[in-house]
């Protein structure tokens, strides 16, 4: 029997996926846990519908995504920290007050766990950090710490 899968189901395949098991299978466990429906031509091309509609999210969230990566690599980002005689910050930077510097500089949230630090910051100068967004795309961000 060919079916639709509503939601990813383990050892079978992943959401919106068409595949073949048992009908015993489908009529006792898949149906009326509501994890596939049969594919038939109506669902097939509710199917085909909800997958345009995905393609089509995706491609704005892509574009969105891209302009956000435009705007932080204009400049590098100014981060404030405070430091001793020698040039020394008390503490480090984290990805968090990247986070803090994005939203301020820049306007645009980005969570601080997206955020990783290539070097460790432990004196003044120009650091690099890495954002990753998701579906593959990610971005080097430079960012000047600055005596405050």
């Amino acid at each position: 029997m060919e079916i639709i899968l509503i939601q990813d189901v383990d050892n079978l395949g992943a959401k919106n996926e068409v595949v073949k098991v048992k009908n015993g299978y489908a009529r006792n466990y898949l149906f009326p846990r509501q994890l596939a429906v049969e594919s038939s031509s109506s669902n097939k091309k509710q199917l085909e519908e909800r997958m345009k509609q995905v393609k089509k999210k995706e491609d704005k969230m892509l574009a969105e995504i891209n302009s956000v990566i435009a705007k932080l690599k204009e400049a590098p980002l100014k981060l404030g920290a405070k430091t001793g005689t020698s040039g020394k910050i008390f503490g480090s930077v984290t990805s968090l007050q990247i986070s803090r510097a994005i939203r301020e500089q820049r306007g645009y949230d980005i969570d601080r766990r997206k955020i990783s630090i290539v070097d460790e910051v432990k004196e003044l100068g120009t650091y690099k950090a890495n954002i990753e967004f998701g579906n593959g795309q990610s971005t080097e961000v430079e960012f000047e710490v600055v005596a405050e």
